[in-house]
This record gives structure tokens, sequence and C-alpha cells, in this order.
């Protein structure tokens, strides 16, 4: 299966490098994980990282190493997640911390939506936030997105976004 490359103005979302790895087990140690997957040791992220990029192979879509056009700088990881017991294709996103609030996950989320609705013709993809990650419900909700209170999450309090993929592309 080969994964895609996708572009927009400033970045290039293209299939996961072993050295992005690296970034994911810095920012998983980190407290910023808190509200994400939580953190996690070395060991524990590379099992959950390599798992995701499996997730390619087993159902044609996952996670996007993202990098800045301009320099080929690594970012973070925007794509669709959907491990074994989740309630369907969830869209996701980390940035490193030098990355944040520059719009970087916002314009690849946009790209990844489209890349959904033309590659699988989905009318909807949900995120699923910690209800303490404010900065993930307030993105998800920039992108279009509505706090749906009958999703089904992770969790019984996690909050989920519902976006509405039928006007996009």
């Amino acid at each position: 299966m080969s994964i895609p490359t996708l572009h927009t103005d400033r970045l290039i979302l293209r299939a996961p490098k072993l050295e992005d790895f690296e970034h994911w087990a810095a920012f998983f140690a980190s407290p910023r994980a808190v509200h994400e997957r939580g953190m996690m040791g070395r060991a524990a992220a590379w099992r959950v990282w390599a798992s995701d990029v499996g997730i390619w192979t087993l159902r044609g879509y996952g996670p996007f190493g993202v990098e800045r056009r301009d320099t080929g700088a690594y970012v973070g990881e925007v794509g669709i997640y959907e491990p074994d017991g989740y309630p369907g294709p969830e869209l996701g996103w980390f940035v490193i911390p030098e990355a944040e609030g520059k719009g970087y996950a916002a314009e690849a989320a946009r790209a990844v939506m489209i890349w959904a609705r033309r590659n699988f013709g989905w009318d909807r993809l949900t995120n699923i936030i910690d209800p303490a990650n404010a900065r993930s419900i307030a993105l998800g909700l920039r992108l279009g997105g509505v706090i749906d209170p009958d999703g089904i999450g992770e969790d019984p309090d996690d909050v989920v976004i519902a976006h509405d993929l039928r006007g996009l592309a």
C-alpha cells in the first residue's frame, strides 16, 4: 500500500518516518501529553506509535508526518486514527512545542478532511478529546465541527466533536 503525500500552502503531509518517533516520544514523555493519550515512557510510546503507523496497512489510513514545505522541519502529526475498539475513524493531531500557535494543525487537519472525503466518501469524522484539553476542543470547533453530546468517545466524559464532510471536495 502506498501512503499518499498531501500538500497545503505551507505544509507537506507524508508517510511517517522512523525519525518522527523521536519527536513523538519527547511529546508523550512531557506533561503536554497529559490530555492526549497520557504521559508514557519510551517503550510504551514506541508500541503506540508503531501501532498507529500500522493502521495504514490495515485500514488504508493513519497518521501523516507533517513538515514545513519551506524548510522540511517536522512540526507534528495529523491523521485518522481507529485502533481496535474505537467507535469509528477519528481525526487527531499534535504539534511539537516550537510549532504551536502557527495554525499548522488546522491547516493539516483541513487537508486530511478533504482527503478523507475524496478517497473514502465519508460524510463524517469526529474528534475524541479529553474535556481538559481546551486547545484541541477550540481547534475542533474552529475547523467547523460541532460538539455531539451523544457522541461516543473512549471515556464517558470525552468531548466528541463531529465534522460534516459533505461540503468538502
